[in-house]
């Protein structure tokens, strides 16, 4: 067994209406509030020793457009952790203001496959600073905030945009997000295989095991994004940490 010599946790905050929440399967309709503040929730995160932080606009995701941006910019100017940001990112304008102002990382998802030669261009002029989010269910890629499912491969569409310069990817399968029940560790594993790049595992997990056996399985799994399992105490940020 070969463990990767280096393995990030993310913890997840996703917003909405201002608050931290978690959705089932991406689920609009299933939704749970965890916090009053995302801004204290990563805080606390960064506290407990944490490198980074996953925060998506869930609103700006189903609307198309950054709408709690002034969440996310607090946290990435006023706290030591590294940002990474998804939901309502479509134009340069979007990517440049996010990048400008203290934010580590843009998540571009949607628009790898609704605007391709876009994604081309942003890879081009700010390369790892840009992780591609692969949204996949049965494989294919899940698009317009988990809304529809395209006749497109997840592997096919890494592979594609490996070769236009995209150094991360974050993979999630749909049917594990916020269900607890273990990542898809080999779909997460096909991707990294197929690409020859980073990528970060997320939805499903929900034990200490299921970050060892990511951790383990591929040397590109490269972190894991943890959101439910925290706040559900299944384990501590800090365990995870350690782990």
């Amino acid at each position: 067994m070969t463990y990767r010599m280096t393995f990030t946790i993310y913890p997840a905050i996703d917003i909405r209406g201002g608050k931290c929440v978690r959705l089932l399967q991406g689920d609009y309709n299933q939704e749970t509030i965890y916090g009053d503040s995302p801004f204290e929730m990563a805080n606390k995160f960064a506290n407990d020793g944490s490198e980074w932080i996953h925060m998506v606009d869930l609103d700006g995701a189903k609307e198309g457009k950054r709408i709690n941006d002034h969440h996310v910019l607090k946290v990435a100017q006023e706290l030591d952790a590294k940002v990474q940001i998804g939901g309502g990112i479509r134009t340069e304008e979007d990517v440049a203001y996010y990048l400008d102002n203290g934010v580590d990382r843009v998540i571009l998802g949607s628009s790898a496959i609704s605007h391709p030669d876009f994604v081309k261009k942003m890879l081009s002029r700010y390369k790892e600073k840009i992780a591609i989010g692969i949204d996949a269910r049965d494989g294919y890629v899940a698009v317009e905030g988990w809304l529809k499912t395209s006749e497109i491969k997840a592997v096919d569409l890494g592979k594609e945009l490996a070769e236009h310069g995209a150094e991360v990817f974050i993979f999630t399968d749909i049917s594990k997000d916020g269900t607890l029940s273990g990542p898809n560790v080999e779909a997460i594993a096909e991707l990294g295989e197929a690409t020859g790049k980073e990528v970060i595992a997320s939805g499903g997990v929900s034990t200490l095991e299921d970050i060892s056996n990511l951790r383990s399985r591929s040397e590109s799994i490269s972190g894991a994004i943890v959101g439910k399992a925290l706040y559900t105490n299944k384990f501590t940020l800090k365990q995870a940490l350690e782990v």
